[in-house]
């Protein structure tokens, strides 16, 4: 009963469902299971108990990627269960870590050991290389207020996992203590202390943060359908769509000073479509206006499958020249629908059979910040907007704002589309930069650096948005310190595995 209230609690409190209250709640089922463990002086028991907990609460919060996989291959309950089983292994290995230090250290407290143990399982998901997958942490649950995230700007999304993490734990220990009401009156005064620091943080950094206007940015949804993006005989189609609805924004006053079109809008390979290019280049020369625009992206010259290939985005400038700026090329893949994780790329490319359900992109290496007449930008591609690195780079090399494309097609009507979109609230309040989502079919909207979306689409349609972005020239201090939190918690849970290693060596 505690995993499955876990598992239905934790889906709960992430968008698109508007209750962030039970974010304070969420995981107490994880952390009375833990307890139980302890007093049963029974790691084995933790394991197991953690493992069915990890597979339950992210088979329900996942539950959306069988619809995403079935685009790229009939085995998508395959990648499926093989997400969530290895996500559970590793919150069995968490649980059963938890139990051994307090068993081993009876005098480091559960609210100590659980908090940290916790945020460094997140930390290490989002850095396992090629399989890396930092999809809704515990964090990000609280992006529907923004208010108790404004600290993120201090301490990044980790700190926020971490003082939820210690609110979960604490409320339980209040509730549970048999040290009599004082105590437990105690507790949750310290609880609801933080909380009210939160909102007062809060309150204060959107009452004093200085907002300016970037400036009128036109975003495209042409709503291309998952099969129509990839069907060579409408090639000519999605750019022609892609060409007319950006001319709509010509007849708006004022124009917008920059163009905004989605991931992959251009199909595989501008450089080899000279009509492409000369329609391209006549709507910026006559609209005075650059586009940025995602495509497939080769370099010229490209001959077969076994040659790198990215998903790519570029700046076409107001002469029509693409050739002048940087290609981006997109660096956090997608595991198996974009890459297959640790096989190296020219070996994927050598077996068809492969190749026709899962990816074979080349990671990106580089990080260009765009110059445009309404300041620096930089991208990120997809599901990067749930890695924090990237725009916390781009802030430090000087960007003024963030922009983000992408596809998500693909999710369906699932909840995967308000929890991708989510992640751009803490990005945009770590890093203080407005920040502009242009989605192939939705959600496109914009996001100000105190974390608050304007200017949503609705999914599954075709449209365009003509707004003003803000952002702020504050440098927060996450930004200069980088993710110092999960540098801590990773500190701490190497020297509580150094501190296991001794006693089970001890003579």
């Amino acid at each position: 009963m505690l995993v499955l209230l876990g598992a239905l609690a934790l889906f709960l409190s992430y968008p698109p469902f508007p209750l962030p209250i039970l974010s304070f709640f969420a995981i107490m089922p994880a952390v009375l299971l833990v307890r139980r463990a302890v007093s049963d002086a029974d790691p084995r028991s933790a394991f197991r108990w953690g493992w069915w907990y990890g597979i339950a609460t992210n088979a329900l919060v996942l539950y959306w990627m069988i619809v995403a996989l079935w685009h790229f291959t009939p085995f998508s309950a395959l990648g499926y269960l093989a997400t969530i089983a290895i996500i559970g292994l590793l919150t069995g290995v968490m649980f059963w870590f938890v139990v051994r230090i307090r068993l081993a250290a009876p005098g480091v407290p559960l609210w100590v050991v659980f908090p940290v143990a916790w945020t460094a399982l997140e930390w290490l998901i989002g850095h396992l290389g090629d399989a890396s997958f930092p999809w809704l942490g515990l964090g990000t649950s609280l992006a529907d207020a923004p208010v108790l995230v404004q600290w993120a700007d201090l301490a990044g999304a980790r700190g926020v996992t971490l003082w939820v993490a210690w609110c979960n734990v604490a409320i339980v220990e209040a509730a549970t203590g048999v040290r009599g009401a004082r105590y437990a009156v105690r507790g949750y005064a310290i609880v609801l202390l933080t909380v009210l620091l939160a909102v007062g943080y809060g309150a204060w950094r959107m009452k004093t943060l200085p907002l300016r206007d970037v400036g009128r940015i036109g975003m495209i949804q042409p709503n291309e359908g998952f099969d129509e993006k990839g069907d060579p005989a409408r090639a000519d189609t999605v750019v022609g769509k892609l060409i007319g609805q950006t001319r709509q924004l010509l007849t708006h006053a004022p124009r917008p000073a920059l163009i905004i079109w989605p991931e992959a809008a251009i199909p595989p390979f501008l450089w080899s479509q000279p009509r492409w290019q000369a329609q391209i280049a006549e709507l910026a020369r006559e609209s005075r206006m650059p586009i940025f625009t995602g495509l497939v992206w080769a370099e010229p010259g490209w001959r077969s499958i076994q040659d790198p290939y990215y998903n790519a985005a570029l700046l076409i400038d107001t002469t029509g020249d693409w050739r002048r700026s940087p290609v981006y090329a997109k660096h956090y893949l997608v595991p198996v629908t974009e890459r297959v994780p640790f096989v190296p790329v020219s070996v994927f490319r050598a077996i068809p059979g492969i190749r026709r359900w899962s990816g074979g992109f080349t990671p990106g290496r580089d990080l260009p910040v765009y110059q445009t007449a309404i300041g620096r930008f930089g991208v990120i591609i997809c599901y990067e907007s749930a890695f924090e690195d990237l725009p916390r780079k781009y802030r430090a090399r000087g960007a003024d704002f963030l922009v983000n494309i992408t596809n998500d097609a693909w999710f369906g009507r699932t909840t995967a589309p308000r929890q991708h979109a989510s992640h751009l609230v803490l990005r945009a309040i770590e890093t203080r930069m407005g920040v502009a989502r242009a989605a192939n079919s939705g959600i496109s909207e914009f996001v100000d650096p105190l974390g608050r979306a304007y200017d949503l689409t609705k999914l599954d349609t075709d449209t365009i948005v003509d707004g003003v972005l803000r952002t702020s020239d504050v440098v927060p201090l996450y930004v200069r310190l980088g993710d110092w939190v999960g540098t801590l918690v990773v500190v701490l849970t190497v020297i509580g595995v150094a501190l296991l290693v001794k006693r089970r060596f001890r003579p």
